[in-house]
């Protein structure tokens, strides 16, 4: 668990590790599903490995990334999905891959983090600012790759099984390799039938407290990955993954009138939140200048939303009540072919193409279809002028083209089609590195990224109140960043960042732009009428106190201005967030202290809010064997009645228990 700590601080950019432990770490990393910019100067990545998400005893990839600087971890109350905003922006700007594969949703571009476990990764690589042009389009605020594990040896057992309050979780990974050929599979549940809330909590007409009513959810997956190494030159491989979720959306409890939910509460529930991917991935050394990379991908994405009349969630009778189906696809693949001209100058292009397909219907509806091709080519150049000077530079043209898009009208019960629209953007990029002295660096980066619109973006009616707009432009963003990292210091080694983001074209909500006269109302538009600006400071840092004693801070200020509109606030970002930690290390226990603080942030648009929090977590494993460990903690220590979005209480103090075993055979 020492080693895990030490990790999270080389994920700051703060510690260099023991060439052991760097061994350790990146031995089970499945490579093939990185997308590597450069290996002597990388881009501002933060990393959370696998060892790191079982000290910190974080179950889903939302909750694992809110331990990085920079970003924050966000609740859509009413939808209970658990998103990440990267210095800002959200998973629409800053799209999430799967070994190095797109999965996020393509109806609207954003995918329910708390769905995906992390049971089966190796790592979580971030990158924030303008991503590398490797990944293709829609980064404008970064990415976030969630990377597998291979095996390494002729036979390993991974396997764990733990309670929780109100669940359990199991998961079991076996793999093995032989010679040239590795195989992994693996299979995992995470259930919960609720989560208790804090004795602080006041019950409404609503919400009894105690346990949080429809706050269920169970996620299972299981995969098989199948690899191929022929010579040190060539690797490839083939995997598939299937994961199902379900889940509850627990009911508004808050207290602002202005919010719809107040006098009309939904009662949802989602039994359907499915998701299969099959991929191909290879890599070869063509020779000793270059080589080429590719991947192919086919993922499917099945949804069932359900909204019932009351809170027995048994009836759907009313006017409000229905059941929603979505079926979608994606399939796509990407080529990437590096050279090195010469020793001192790395060059690297990208082609990407991908098709979105996304069908819905309600329930007594015929189902309707939009799909979107998306076509991306970039190229990325580094040069070392010596050993204390480097630049980057990057350049991709994307380009969108609408296949198709059905309208349906349910007055008339018609299917018409929306008129076809397609879309381009040129995204630019470049770094500056300087090292004065090993251990020490400036990076200073400068970025132009642009967003397409979503297909909801486009197309929704949001439930009555829009018309759509298939014209809608792609928002685009000027990403500024000076980082500073140093491990020279005695003891203490440090990470700090300043970021500016200039965004335009921003996608919003215009209000009062035709009138219904059927409806007599106001209807809105999304239209490219908005200007905002991001900006702020990260610093990190880690203090080796003694042989048994390590402690870690990480501090994130961020604000966001709407320059057109300053009374229009934007949401679910606090402007300061803080985690720190503490770390006792003996030969077979080790203890873990941490907590987190986040300033209120707003939870709609005029201006309702949820208030600050501090939360205190502790931890303690014991190694039995060299294959088992027994973990056990409490979270939520002072039992705080907190929230993420305003009306949408936390989990109260919650405990944990869990036995670990690990084997392996040479």
């Amino acid at each position: 668990m020492h080693k895990a700590l030490l990790s999270i601080a080389l994920t700051m950019g703060l510690i260099a590790p023991a060439a052991a432990q760097v061994k350790q770490d990146s031995s089970r990393v499945f490579t093939l599903g990185e997308v590597v910019s450069y290996g002597r100067h990388t881009d501002s990545v933060s990393t959370i490995t696998l060892n790191q998400v079982q000290s910190f005893h974080r179950l889903n990839v939302a909750t694992a990334l809110n331990l990085l600087p920079g970003i924050s971890q966000s609740n859509v109350g009413p939808r209970n999905e658990s998103m990440i905003y990267v210095r800002g922006f959200d998973l629409r700007q800053t799209p999430v891959f799967i070994d190095g594969i797109p999965v996020y949703v393509p109806y609207d571009g954003y995918v329910d983090l708390a769905r995906f476990t992390t049971f089966n990764l190796s790592k979580i690589a971030v990158e924030k600012g303008g991503a590398s042009v490797l990944y293709g389009p829609n980064t404008m605020g970064g990415v976030i790759n969630l990377i597998s594990s291979k095996p390494v040896h002729t036979l390993e057992i991974n396997a764990s099984a733990g309670w929780l309050t109100g669940g359990h979780e199991e998961a079991l990974n076996i793999g093995s390799r032989l010679n040239k050929v590795y195989l992994q599979g693996d299979i995992s549940r995470y259930q919960r039938d609720y989560y208790n809330l804090s004795k602080d909590f006041q019950p409404t007409k609503t919400e009894d407290g105690g346990q949080r009513n429809n706050s269920y959810n169970n996620d299972w997956r299981y995969g098989f990955k199948l690899g191929f190494t022929p010579n040190s030159r060539h690797e490839l491989a083939i995997g598939y993954s299937h994961q199902e979720g379900s889940k509850g959306t627990p009911v508004y409890t808050g207290t602002d009138t202005l919010n719809s939910q107040y006098k009309s509460p939904r009662y949802w529930q989602w039994p359907k939140w499915n998701k299969e991917s099959v991929y191909f991935l290879s890599n070869s050394t063509l020779n000793d200048h270059s080589h080429l990379k590719t991947r192919l991908y086919y993922d499917r994405f099945i949804n069932v939303l359900k909204s019932f009349d009351d809170a027995t969630y048994a009836t759907q009778k009313k006017p409000y009540a229905f059941t929603s189906y979505y079926n979608d696809y994606t399939l796509g693949g990407n080529i990437e072919y590096g050279y090195t001209l010469f020793s001192a100058n790395q060059l690297k292009a990208a082609v990407h193409f991908k098709q979105d397909v996304h069908r819905e219907h309600n329930e007594g509806e015929p189902e309707r279809k939009v799909a979107d091709n998306t076509f991306s080519a970039g190229v990325t150049d580094q040069h070392s002028f010596n050993t204390h000077w480097a630049l980057q530079g990057g350049a991709a043209f994307n380009y969108r083209q609408s296949l198709d898009a059905q309208n349906y009208n349910s007055q008339t019960k018609t299917i018409t089609d929306f008129p076809s629209n397609n879309s381009h953007a040129i995204n630019a990029q470049t770094k500056v590195i300087y090292t004065p002295v090993a251990g020490r660096d400036f990076r200073f980066s400068a970025d132009r990224m642009t967003r397409f619109a979503t297909i909801k973006d486009r197309y929704s009616y949001r439930l009555g109140t829009a018309i759509p707009n298939p014209n809608l432009q792609p928002e685009n963003t000027l990403n500024v960043a000076l980082q500073y990292t140093d491990t020279r210091i005695r003891k203490v080694n440090l990470d700090a960042s300043i970021f500016y983001s200039h965004i335009q074209d921003v996608i919003q909500n215009v209000n009062n732009v035709v009138y219904d006269t059927t409806k007599r109302q106001w209807l809105s538009q999304a239209q490219n009428k908005g200007r905002a600006a991001y900006y702020g400071a990260e610093i990190a840092a880690t203090w080796h106190i003694c042989t048994a004693f390590t402690g870690g801070l990480n501090y994130t200020f961020i604000k966001r201005k709407n320059l057109d509109n300053p009374n229009i606030r934007f949401t679910d970002v606090p402007e300061h967030k803080a985690i720190g930690w503490l770390q006792y290390d003996a030969s077979r226990l080790s203890l873990l202290l941490n907590g987190e603080y986040n300033a209120n942030r707003y939870s709609s648009s005029y201006g309702a809010k949820a208030p600050s929090f501090f939360l205190l977590h502790a931890s303690a494993v014991v190694q039995l064997t060299n294959w088992l460990k027994l973990q056990g903690g409490v979270n939520n220590i002072f039992d705080k009645n907190y929230m993420l979005t305003e009306g949408y209480p936390e989990q109260g103090r919650n405990y944990f228990a869990k036995v670990l075993f690990n084997y392996t055979y040479f």
